[in-house]
């Protein structure tokens, strides 16, 4: 799970208990679960569930990344992962622990990456926050990462957060407007006490594709 908090990409991590018999006692790791066949019907019913027990959050963005599986990733034996990661406002979640997690934290992606996390979750991070950048190039994902309504302004801060690098204002607020995947939201005061348009999303299901890549500033 990323949001974007302290103007940094951050990925959202939990504590294994100490003093269990669980493997990996005291480590950070991803957030997950099992399957349980009675209740989910497809795997993204099973993300969506753990989601909601462990976050609270009910309908963030959610996208596939990839599934894992062998004999030497638990070594409670032979395990298979599906994995999926979320977009969502900071403000849109209350942190808390769950049975299975003695604490949960933001960290940001950069000290999260250099973790000895549990398990193999370190290259599943990793997978994660490649694909989240390689998609934000081309993408309307970074408007996930916002509350509603929002400035063109919060809105090119928030990509250039998540890239690591400023874009071209002006070619940003063209591609933007152009895309046809925001509604008009009424005026709203900016972060420099001007008056700025803002803007909802006409469709939360998924992002707009743009033609091409941004440019850098």
């Amino acid at each position: 799970m990323f949001t974007v908090l302290d103007d940094a990409l951050q990925v959202l991590l939990v504590r294994r208990p100490h003093n269990t018999a669980e493997p990996f006692p005291g480590k950070w790791a991803l957030p997950g679960g099992f399957v349980n066949i009675d209740d989910d019907a497809s795997l993204l019913d099973c993300a969506l569930r753990k989601l909601r027990e462990k976050t609270g959050v009910v309908a963030p963005y959610l996208e596939q990344l990839g599934s894992w599986g062998g004999a030497g990733r638990d070594p409670r034996g032979w395990s298979a992962t599906h994995c999926f990661y979320a977009l969502i406002p900071a403000q849109a979640m209350q942190l808390r622990s769950g049975a299975n997690a003695a604490d949960v934290a933001w960290f940001k992606v950069e000290a999260a990456s250099r973790k000895r996390l549990a398990f193999d979750h370190g290259e599943l991070l990793d997978a994660a926050i490649a694909r989240l950048r390689s998609k934000v190039e081309y993408t309307s994902l970074p408007a996930f990462l916002l509350e509603e309504p929002f400035t063109l302004p919060a809105l090119q801060h928030t990509y250039e957060v998540v890239l690591g690098r400023s874009v071209d204002k002006s070619a940003f607020r063209k591609r933007m407007l152009d895309g046809g995947f925001m509604e008009e939201a009424g005026m709203l005061t900016g972060s420099l006490g001007r008056p700025a348009m803002s803007y909802r999303l006409r469709d939360r299901s998924q992002a707009a594709l743009f033609p091409r890549t941004f440019n850098a500033k």
